[in-house]
């Protein structure tokens, strides 16, 4: 292990993880179908493929400490807007008295 692989496996993949929670949250307290949340909630997978399409087809040079942590950083800034965006959003009394 070096330290991009740290930085993949303890900062990039949690940050991963709580920016699909994120969207997810939104997407399922704005739209009132299952199956078209589980779509929309499928959409936060793109931006991670562009990652790894970018770094395949060299355009972003993965094997760079650096390059990883503005990627990480980008991901942070995003989780934190998605975040707010979540909690203005959703509305749990709503959920728990209009729900059948």
């Amino acid at each position: 292990p070096n330290w991009n692989t740290v930085i993949l496996l303890f900062l990039m993949v949690p940050l991963a993880v709580v920016l699909s929670v994120e969207w997810n949250v939104i997407v399922s307290s704005r739209v009132s179908d299952i199956r078209v949340a589980q779509q929309l909630g499928a959409l936060i997978i793109l931006p991670l493929v562009g990652i790894y399409v970018g770094g395949e087809i060299n355009l972003i040079d993965l094997g760079v400490t650096s390059n990883l942590l503005i990627i990480a950083g980008a991901l942070l800034a995003v989780a934190l807007i998605l975040f707010f965006a979540a909690r203005a959003t959703f509305r749990r009394e709503e959920i728990l008295t209009k729900w059948k």
